[in-house]
């Protein structure tokens, strides 16, 4: 979907990658949840992007290298609300695929879909407010920081605030 990365809807055949990618503390340590430690996470993962996709209130992507065709992450709309138009934004990359520009460009061809294609009027984000890189990611793309939800997270003991991010239509397509 872009020059650089394919998306495309899960197969049963991608378990082994995305366990390694939801198993990694690294990667998940700005996540609402901790790392999974069981290989069956990621068969429930897959099916649960097959039972958004049928029941038309979202999508999860898997993203690969158009290069070599490596899994390198996922990125998704989820909450599609069709009354209010709107929908919410996520994504997870692995470690490797981290300072290449490849969210940015996923999440942005994801948007054009969402606005374009499914007409719509808001897309919404959150991140962990530790995770600089991922708010880069979504100031790039034009989404502005709408609040704070204080203490909304707590992993494993952890507790943590997450950033409320909103696009709306008129602002992407400035």
């Amino acid at each position: 979907m872009t020059d650089r990365l394919r998306l495309r809807p899960f197969e049963d055949s991608d378990a082994d990658a995305l366990y390694a990618l939801h198993s990694d503390a690294t990667v998940l340590r700005y996540w609402d949840s901790p790392p999974w430690t069981e290989r069956s996470r990621a068969e429930g993962f897959v099916a649960k992007c097959r039972q958004l996709a049928e029941e038309g209130v979202g999508a999860r992507l898997a993203v690969d290298r158009a290069s070599d065709g490596v899994f390198i992450g996922w990125c998704s709309l989820t909450q599609w609300n069709a009354d209010f138009r709107s929908a919410a934004l996520g994504y997870c990359f692995g470690e490797a695929a981290w300072g290449h520009g490849y969210a940015t460009e996923t999440a942005g061809a994801v948007l054009g879909w969402a606005f374009d294609t499914l007409d719509l009027n808001r897309v919404q984000a959150e991140c962990d407010t530790r995770n600089a890189a991922s708010a880069r990611v979504l100031e790039k793309l034009g989404f502005l920081r709408e609040g704070t939800l204080r203490e909304d997270c707590v992993v494993n003991g952890d507790v943590s605030d997450s950033w409320v991010y909103g696009l709306l239509r008129r602002d992407w397509e400035r």
